[in-house]
């Protein structure tokens, strides 16, 4: 593994992950709200598209409220694939990711908080007992540099993370190099609809909390492009934002105050699924 950065933005988020990931239960509730996800982590869960059935088969805590799409839903995974989940908190699109991909697959989770990447590995433990499955690994080290080889992973996965690094053309392009060729993306990541006020954009809460730091949606297009990848397709994840920033949520009142007129994210921001592919 390289060194961690300790580039102000990576610092910011790792020190409020951190916290998340030390709390008993998780998530971001409460009055200092400030990352992805305002509600309780199952209600945040269930608006961005995750089943009941799903969230049961989670070991307890690898849930945290974090998610702003379901990417596992939508990767069509395959029995004996290679998955890699950007940005793996806890473990939940991991442990769903394994359990697609079977015996014969592997989920690898990769976090730059170690105490994101501690958890997760405490909770697969647990997820090896419930299930028998033992084909998920979890990492510490950054999507910048991710520390794999060359064409060695079939889908890259991600959930509300990429908004996270101060470089995604960087990410974008450790993504085109891990992937074999015909490996193909899906990941859920806010993208803005429009540009954002200054004042928004420079503000450390609303960047950890998955919104000043999203890419317009020309932008994000074009830095797919220049890694290489082809066949990228946006889905609007429609009802997402409004259970990650729920009415009365610290974090959506701190942004709506920033904002022009009636002051709504969902005016500004969406939560999407990002597909592509690598050529062959």
């Amino acid at each position: 593994m390289s060194e961690l950065s300790s580039h102000p933005v990576h610092e910011a988020v790792r020190s409020a992950y951190s916290a998340i990931a030390t709390v008993r239960g998780g998530g971001c509730c409460g009055p200092q709200s400030s990352c992805c996800g305002g509600g309780s982590a199952e209600a945040v869960a269930q608006g961005v598209g995750y089943s009941d059935a799903e969230l049961a088969t989670l070991p307890e805590g690898a849930n945290l409220g974090l998610s702003c799409g379901n990417p596992t839903a939508l990767a069509e995974l395959q029995p004996g694939e290679t998955v890699l989940d950007l940005g793996s908190g806890g473990g939940l699109d991991v442990f769903l990711a394994a359990q697609r991909v079977g015996p014969t697959g592997q989920a690898i989770g990769l976090d730059m908080t170690r105490e994101m990447v501690a958890r997760a590995r405490q909770n697969a433990a647990d997820f090896r007992r419930r299930t028998g499955l033992d084909n998920v690994e979890f990492h510490l080290g950054q999507i910048e540099a991710i520390p794999l080889p060359d064409a060695s992973v079939d889908v890259v996965i991600s959930n509300c993370v990429l908004n996270l690094s101060p470089d995604q053309a960087a990410v974008w392009r450790e993504i085109a190099r891990v992937l074999k060729p015909g490996g193909r993306v899906s990941i859920s990541d806010m993208v803005l609809l429009r540009p954002l006020p200054e004042a928004v954009r420079a503000d450390v809460l609303a960047h950890v909390g998955c919104i000043a730091g999203a890419a317009l949606v020309d932008d994000l297009k074009a830095m797919i492009a220049a890694a290489g990848l082809v066949d990228l397709a946006l889905e609007d994840k429609a009802g997402a934002v409004a259970a990650m920033l729920p009415q009365g949520d610290p974090l959506a009142e701190r942004v709506g105050s920033q904002l022009p007129g009636d002051g709504r994210p969902a005016d500004y921001v969406a939560s999407m699924v990002i597909a592509a592919r690598k050529p062959w």
